[in-house]
């Protein structure tokens, strides 16, 4: 098995559904398997590679785009790339995946309801006082995906559940050694 092979998990959804939480839990424990792996978070990321570009439907393509670049050269050269964008467009969604040999599709799928209420960044709040426009699932669509590798319900299943189901199916489809399931017992996974 060639444990070189880079590989993208795309993980959407919308804000508050647990993108990041399970993406860093992720990292932890590829790292902590000295496996070489870089979370590629939506506001971290922006802020350089996309501060040039707003909320607006094209705006948000164009970052998209760029993500999917970066995350495609970290991939070819044997990185484990975790994507959290909210990444609301199928056809973004799609055009990474057209663009990315070895991509992994992750809906982190939450009703609105409970995203609100976790409210991480304040956001929905803000939005909900009317100072930010465009927030995806109150003034913006979420095109829910139509055929992700994996669907995490991040409201009936905790966090150690979502990242297992992830772990799991990166050893299934051979990114990942069954050594893995070692680092799993050690995080208590």
């Amino acid at each position: 098995m060639e444990m070189d092979k880079g590989v993208v998990v795309w993980f959407t959804g919308l804000p508050g559904s647990g993108k990041t939480t399970i993406a860093r839990k992720i990292e932890n424990i590829l790292r902590s398997a000295l496996l070489r792996v870089e979370v590629l978070d939506g506001d971290e990321v922006r802020q350089w590679l996309s501060p040039d570009v707003g909320f607006s439907r094209s705006d948000r393509e164009i970052h998209i785009a760029r993500v999917a670049h970066v995350a495609n050269i970290l991939a070819r050269n044997g990185v484990i790339v975790l994507v959290s964008l909210v990444s609301p467009y199928r056809s973004s969604r799609n055009y990474a995946r057209s663009l990315i040999q070895n991509f992994i599709e992750v809906y982190t799928k939450c009703p609105l309801e409970v995203c609100i209420t976790r409210d991480p960044k304040g956001l929905y709040k803000k939005a909900l006082e009317g100072k930010i426009n465009n927030m995806t699932g109150l003034q913006d669509v979420y095109e829910e995906p139509e055929n992700p590798e994996l669907v995490l319900e991040t409201e009936k299943h905790s966090v150690e559940e979502c990242v297992t189901r992830v772990l799991q199916y990166l050893m299934l489809k051979g990114y990942l050694s069954n050594n893995i399931l070692k680092e799993l017992d050690d995080w208590n996974v």
